[in-house]
């Protein structure tokens, strides 16, 4: 009997739940507790709460499996915004950010793979990056930055190696996007490899070439082409007659 008794209290606390969730406010809008399932399968995407139609506290989103994992969250602040954590299957972060009016805004961090070092560190604002993109090496030293505006590259941008000194490999400018001005290419130790200049994203002028530490080449740019003259073809070859 106690065992009866039991089963048929968790299935009315069940069904006392259910009856609980999915509900409307007198104008139709979504309210409280809301989960929404897969088509299809018909399993778990999300749980969150309402507040007459309005997200609130912190959202849960899962993947369309038996396990039904967390893959993300987002926390629904007050003043509209709302902060976004992605996760892989064995619950490592991905990446995370904030979201204002649906799109990425300030400080957005991605993860090395299972791990928690941070891999880039990318700022936006209004949906675009604006500012230094920082991309880290696994053992926390700089591997390159970049700073953009309004989506586009625009300003310095510097490679490094992963050794002790951090040693330069790249120092280019760009413009809207593209390379532009004085660039510099470093070998692993350090030595330039090549200098020259970039206009409208393409080398112009003069470039230098280095080995071990010398200069033994120049080129202009524009390399000037060599065509190799062909003879014309006869009419009536084209024609066949």
């Amino acid at each position: 009997m106690k065992s009866i008794f039991f089963h048929l209290t968790l299935l009315l606390c069940t069904l006392l739940t259910s009856a609980q969730t999915n509900q409307t406010d007198a104008n139709g809008k979504k309210h409280g507790l809301w989960k929404g399932i897969y088509e299809g399968s018909n399993r778990p995407r999300y749980e969150g709460t309402f507040d007459h139609g309005k997200e609130t506290g912190t959202f849960k989103y899962f993947d369309d499996t038996k396990e039904g994992k967390v893959v993300a969250t987002r926390e629904f602040r007050p003043d509209g915004s709302a902060y976004n954590i992605f996760f892989d299957q064995k619950g490592n972060k991905v990446s995370e950010g904030l979201l204002v009016n649906k799109l990425y805004e300030g400080d957005w961090k991605y993860y090395h793979e299972a791990s928690k070092d941070v891999m880039t560190l990318e700022k936006y604002k209004s949906g675009k990056l604006n500012g230094i993109r920082t991309v880290y090496y696994k053992s926390g030293k700089v591997a390159e930055t970049a700073e953009y505006k309004d989506g586009k590259r625009n300003g310095p941008y510097r490679k490094f190696a992963e050794d002790k000194d951090s040693t330069p490999l790249e120092e280019v400018t760009y413009l809207n996007g593209q390379v532009e001005g004085d660039a510099v290419y470093y070998n692993p130790d350090g030595t330039i490899a090549s200098k020259g200049k970039y206009v409208n994203g393409e080398k112009k002028g003069t470039w230098e070439f280095y080995r071990d530490g010398k200069l033994f080449k120049k080129e202009k740019y524009p390399l000037n082409k060599k065509f190799i003259k062909t003879p014309r073809a006869n009419e009536s070859d084209v024609l066949g007659n």
